[in-house]
């Protein structure tokens, strides 16, 4: 099969937005097929693959982020992935940094970049860029997430709301990782967040963005694939993937590597606070939650190109798209 062509990218900040190469950004919510599709255009049209996944980064973390095996991986290599330990943080503006530089080294080669993936926050940065905030402070960090164990998400989030309205409306309690940063903003630059974001500058992106989203028109087909993977990550050994995780002391549930989907709810059952059929309910109800957020960046998203993941042949979908805003 022909595979696409790209332009010489030696003078893309000359370019016009429509001579600019392009990168697919194949989005979608969870279970929804990503990693099959990304896999079949990398031996196919030979594209390269950058991970957008918060989850994916953490080296031990396997079975449950469902990761690309490592028979997938060696089909088609992942950038962005088994990187970070879980003890350590990584912010949407370190995602952005290391994505930029990854695209630009994959079309100096002359190669089209496809990253894959379903945290849209990470996509929204790497398009819009990055406000300029103070650094994470790790004292106020720590401060932060000790009053998480002690006092709960609800009561930072409350004070979130009193100091940054805006940022509180839009990061919900259950969020940890988003309310300790807006917060952390407040107390060290003494203005909210969402008044930095405000004045962002608009960025120029050095490619074309080509978003795809990938997912079931029928949300109920997405339902019972969330509960069937969730089923089949128990069976791989999900539970021994966590008690592996706790057995380190210096891990604990406040951390943004342990509150992923999947991995708190089996880490309240190995502390005994759920059962074994609870933590699967609260799993899988997580998980389908997550995949409802995901639905609505979705739906939000200007000038997205809906692909149906259950449809004939989501891959000559895909293939006809690019070909249609690459000519």
């Amino acid at each position: 099969m022909t595979q696409i062509q790209l332009s010489d990218t030696s003078f893309c900040s000359t370019l016009s937005e429509a001579d600019k190469p392009p990168v697919i950004l194949l989005m979608g919510p969870t279970a929804s097929g990503k990693t099959d599709l990304a896999i079949r255009w990398h031996e196919e049209q030979g594209a390269e693959l950058v991970s957008v996944d918060s989850a994916l980064i953490y080296r031990g973390m396997d079975i449950g982020t469902a990761k690309p095996t490592a028979a997938e991986l060696a089909r088609a290599p992942h950038r962005l992935i088994d990187f970070l330990d879980p003890l350590e943080s990584y912010s949407a503006a370190e995602f952005r940094h290391d994505a930029l530089a990854h695209i630009a080294e994959i079309q100096s080669r002359g190669k089209l970049p496809l990253l894959v993936g379903g945290t849209m926050m990470y996509f929204k940065r790497l398009l819009e860029g990055v406000a300029d905030l103070p650094a994470a402070d790790p004292a106020l960090r720590a401060v932060l997430e000790s009053r998480i164990q002690a006092e709960g998400l609800e009561v930072l989030h409350s004070e979130l709301s009193r100091l940054d309205p805006a940022s509180a409306q839009r990061i919900r309690p259950s969020d940890p990782q988003r309310l300790t940063r807006a917060l952390e903003v407040c107390l060290i630059s003494g203005r909210s967040m969402s008044e930095l974001l405000a004045e962002q500058p608009k960025v120029a992106l050095p490619f074309r963005p080509i978003p795809i989203a990938l997912a079931p028109h029928d949300r109920a087909v997405l339902h019972e694939r969330i509960e069937t993977r969730f089923d089949q990550m128990l069976e791989q050994g999900f539970i021994a993937e966590v008690e592996a995780l706790k057995a380190r002391p210096e891990l604990h549930a406040g951390l943004p590597s342990i509150r992923c989907v999947g991995y708190r709810q089996v880490w309240d059952y190995l502390e005994g606070r759920l059962s074994r059929d609870e933590m699967r309910e609260r799993g899988i109800i997580a998980t389908r939650q997550l995949a409802k957020r995901q639905l609505t960046w979705l739906r939000s998203w200007k000038g997205i190109h809906q692909i149906d993941s259950m449809g004939v042949n989501p891959y000559s979908e895909t293939l006809k798209i690019v070909r249609q805003t690459s000519t």
